[in-house]
């Protein structure tokens, strides 16, 4: 007879037994057996490690680091959908399936509590002795901080008044498109054009100032803040396979990515003093405009935020965007480009829409109605997070599997975006899909939420979305976009990016 669990709570299944009866004879009974963490069926490991060697190079590899979005879905194909795999002593439940995602959510409370999206970046941070920001704390803490910014950065309404920075950063990348493309209107590596506008429209949204990223030759700092931001992941992706001897000694790896988040948080500190500093003097000298440092004059006026607070939560927004804004722009131009048909019904919405050629306003994006679907397509397409952390704060049924509390989940809907049990045409870009009019309506709302959902959505959704219908809407309406070398993909850095630098030819409308 197999062992109870007792952490069980609910669902059970039934195995059936014998058992004695009076008259001396077998007769067929049934016991109720709980079916916990340990049943859940996934990949065989080794104490500890786990299944690390399938990702580590050797005789046991099975799938490579970039290309981890393979063997999530191998994982589903192989084990259903749900799958249990442990990993340097941590183990992970693996939820595939939105009902499941939607039982997640719905049991949170007002506090969910997460895994921090980049382990490395919290130890970092503890070394370096500053605040952890909203994205690697929980419980009150984490509450305390989101108070404070959630009004400012998660209420629509809210950013609009960023919208003239947003456009004058647009109006000049768009300037900057005419004057760089080569005589067959390319431009090559366009993956660092597009950061190079995220940082620019960033700085305005945070600090007010301009860094000079979209000039002839941007200064040295722009380049080293982007290469900085880009090794980060890209080396916490790589140690997140690794056996995590960097917790307790400084490998060679480790010292690089300290070195990479130095140089990132050190130039953007120096940001952020420089912006406190000339708010303090204006202030000193009565010329501080009540319309004048909106982001920062907000974070300043929270008692509740220390400096270091301040700082980590300016610094998020500011390099936030290079690893999710940039490369989502990146993927739906591809998109774009490579279906012209929704490029001109999106072209002609914006003519529309912006017809009377004033500055953009709410009114107009409200409007843009096709433009966003096509933003929310590319997500179903090239989704940039493919997994969505929580760690159970009490128990929890799944599928007739009971998970006790402190158990990690792994979202990851993503297994279904090409599907189609859940999607028409599945491999084709159809943004109508997303229309009131086409088959939305039919599409599980907890299937694609790039955004995550609940108290812990990312905070800078708002900011991300303005800055895409913004940039995309005067792309489409000054140029044809076209894309003629091969089939892009995505490449796993703890977030999605493109696998390769991209070159996009834009013929003048």
């Amino acid at each position: 007879m197999r062992r109870l669990s007792f952490r069980c709570l609910t669902q059970k299944s039934t195995q059936n037994f014998r058992r004695w009866t009076n008259a001396g004879t077998y007769e067929l009974g049934s016991l109720d057996v709980q079916k916990g963490l340990a049943d859940i069926p996934g990949p065989r490991d080794f104490p500890y490690i786990g299944s690390l060697l399938h990702y580590r190079r050797g005789p046991m590899q099975k799938f490579t680091v970039e290309k981890y979005q393979d063997a999530v879905i191998s994982r589903y194909k192989k084990y259903g959908s749900i799958v249990k795999e442990t990993m340097l002593g941590v183990t992970s439940v693996r939820i595939f399936d939105p009902d499941d995602v939607r039982t997640i959510f719905q049991n949170e409370d007002k506090q969910p509590f997460v895994d921090p999206l980049l382990e490395t970046n919290k130890l970092y941070r503890d070394q370096r002795n500053l605040s952890q920001g909203i994205g690697n704390t929980n419980g009150e803490e984490w509450y305390t901080l989101r108070g404070a910014v959630q009004q400012m950065m998660m209420r629509p309404q809210a950013v609009t008044v960023y919208l003239p920075f947003v456009e004058d950063i647009v109006d000049d990348f768009i300037k900057r498109i005419r004057k760089i493309r080569n005589k067959n209107n390319e431009i090559d590596y366009f993956n660092y054009e597009a950061s190079k506008w995220n940082l620019e429209s960033s700085a305005m949204t945070c600090f007010e100032r301009r860094l000079g990223s979209l000039d002839d030759e941007p200064g040295p700092q722009v380049r080293r803040l982007i290469e900085s931001n880009d090794a980060v992941f890209k080396l916490s992706a790589y140690l997140k396979f690794c056996i995590p001897f960097y917790k307790y000694v400084s490998t060679t790896t480790w010292k690089k990515l300290v070195r990479e988040e130095d140089c990132f948080f050190g130039g953007g500190q120096v940001l952020v003093d420089e912006t406190i500093a000339d708010i303090d003097r204006l202030r000193m000298e009565g010329k501080l405009a009540g319309d004048r440092y909106h982001f920062m004059m907000h974070l300043l006026s929270k008692r509740e935020l220390t400096y270091k607070d301040i700082s980590i939560i300016a610094l998020s927004l500011f390099g936030d965007g290079l690893s999710s804004t940039a490369p989502t722009l990146v993927f739906t131009m591809y998109l774009l480009a490579k279906n012209p048909e929704a490029q001109e019904k999106a072209y002609r919405e914006v003519c529309d829409v912006l017809k009377d050629g004033g500055p953009i306003t709410p009114a107009h994006i409200g409007k843009l109605v096709y433009l966003k679907a096509c933003v929310k397509e590319s997500h179903r397409l090239f989704p940039i997070n493919i997994e969505v952390k929580r760690i159970l704060k009490k128990d929890l049924n799944l599928q007739g599997f009971s998970l006790p509390a402190g158990t990690v989940i792994e979202m990851q809907p993503f297994v279904h975006y090409k599907s189609r049990d859940y999607f028409v045409d599945p491999e084709t870009f159809l943004p109508e899909r997303w229309l009131r009019d086409g088959t939305s309506r039919n599409i599980h709302p907890f299937l694609l939420t790039p955004f995550g959902h609940g108290p812990r959505m990312c905070i800078g959704r708002r900011f991300a979305e303005q800055e895409l219908f913004v940039v995309l809407s005067k792309m489409l309406k000054n140029f044809k976009l076209e894309y003629n070398h091969g089939e892009l993909d995505m490449r796993y850095q703890v977030l999605m990016v493109p696998d390769r630098n991209t070159t996009f030819t834009f013929r003048d409308r």
